[in-house]
């Protein structure tokens, strides 16, 4: 049996949508999700819900018993009073669950920059994680994606308000780049390999060499439209995040990891393109997901 946690997420439904599309294949699927009303009809007919979140000890030990292969990620909480403790009560519940129950794979959604990353806020904590489920010695793949292209649809307002895409980060130097569907769709494959045996990385990184004031000039190349790139800093950017609602330490910890994205160069022009398990350019992922999100 599979086990799909965050099944109504950005990657966490990309990974359910291709596990449904496999059909038979697939065999059983679970998922453990907070409000099943989100997940999609065809879903709900063909997999077994377990209603909760899978920090909860109790309901992860439900939702994980008879899984062999589970699908697991750490989903972003704005209002968490702490990083460290928010990515800790979401990785406890799979150890207990490697240990007591024989799961046998995971798949987890981590980051590029193990062995570089230092003081990064959530990627940080991101690859703490990948270390406490490693050390229980399960079969484990950790995708590794840089800079999601869905973040830009945070901006949709300021792209069609006043023509700025900002970000905490130099516009000059190149931004690695991953969109959400290769994130599930690389999950979805590992899913349902069966074979596959010891710890790995898997990195996800596009073949576009884009810096942000690139990525800006393509968007204005697919809306037909002028559009800029705006540098801001990391101060700028913390109070945008709390003006939102979110809380100080997880609005620190993104602003910490802005701030090593742009020095440490880990999402940089060094990380080598993985275009198998990363398919899909920029100008693609404008003109399928931007574009139409501007337009409506």
């Amino acid at each position: 049996m599979i086990l799909v946690t965050t099944p109504t997420g950005q990657i966490g439904s990309r990974v359910l949508d291709s596990l449904l599309d496999a059909g038979d294949a697939a065999g059983p699927i679970r998922v453990v999700v907070k409000d099943p009303e989100r997940l999609s009809p065809r879903a709900r007919g063909r997999v077994e819900v377990v209603t909760g979140s899978h920090a909860d000890p109790d309901v992860a030990a439900k939702a994980c018993a008879g899984a062999d292969r589970v699908f697991w990620l750490v989903p972003p909480t704005p209002t968490a009073a702490g990083i460290e403790g928010h990515f800790r009560a979401f990785t406890r519940p799979l150890v207990e669950a490697v240990e007591d129950q024989g799961v046998e794979r995971a798949v987890a959604v981590s980051t590029l920059g193990r062995g570089v990353a230092e003081n990064a806020g959530q990627i940080s904590a991101s690859l703490a994680m990948d270390d406490v489920i490693r050390a229980t010695g399960v079969h484990y793949r950790a995708l590794c994606p840089p800079y999601l292209m869905e973040n830009l649809l945070r901006q949709v307002a300021s792209i069609c308000g006043s023509g700025v895409i900002s970000m905490a980060t130099y516009g000059d130097r190149v931004l690695r780049t991953c969109t959400t569907r290769d994130v599930g769709a690389t999950a979805a494959r590992l899913l349902l390999d069966g074979s596959w045996t010891g710890q790995e990385d898997v990195p996800l990184v596009g073949s576009d060499e884009l810096t942000p004031e690139d990525m800006a000039q393509v968007v204005s190349e697919v809306l037909d439209r002028p559009v800029r790139f705006q540098r801001i800093s990391g101060a700028e950017h913390k109070a945008t995040l709390l003006r939102y609602g979110a809380s100080e330490a997880w609005a620190q910890g993104l602003a910490d990891m802005a701030a090593a994205i742009a020095e440490q160069g880990f999402y940089g022009i060094a990380a080598p393109s993985t275009p198998e398990s990363a398919p899909t350019s920029f100008r693609q992922w404008c003109e399928e997901v931007l574009k139409p999100a501007v337009l409506a």
